[in-house]
């Protein structure tokens, strides 16, 4: 079964950067489409970035020209880097497949907090 470690996350003022990563286990994982996804209090989990294993990339709107989402196939690990980052960013950020992988296949991680507040 695929573990996703997320690592990264933190306080930070409205407009700063964070960077966070993602390392996976298992052999496939540059076979994947991986996803960054984020949960703020009382709402859904939500997909906010994705990428191939080629490097192609999607953004949600409420995210596209401030974060930027990359990989490492050889560490098995995927990135997103978050600029001019706002209040409204404040969630745990998690990672997975694009779509999730299923729960027999590989599991959630614990996430990590981004607080972005002043």
């Amino acid at each position: 079964q695929v573990q996703f470690v997320e690592s990264g996350g933190g306080l930070v003022q409205p407009g700063g950067s964070l960077r966070l990563s993602c390392a996976a286990s298992g052999s496939l994982f540059s076979m994947y489409v991986m996803g960054w996804y984020r949960q703020a209090p009382g709402k859904q989990r939500e997909l906010v970035a994705r990428i191939t294993s080629s490097g192609i990339t999607n953004y949600a709107d409420s995210v596209k020209g401030r974060f930027t989402v990359s990989r490492d196939n050889a560490k098995n690990t995927v990135y997103l880097q978050m600029t001019s980052l706002k209040a409204e960013d404040t969630a745990v950020y998690y990672c997975n497949s694009a779509p999730p992988l299923p729960a027999n296949l590989g599991s959630w991680g614990q996430g990590t907090q981004v607080t972005v507040s002043s």
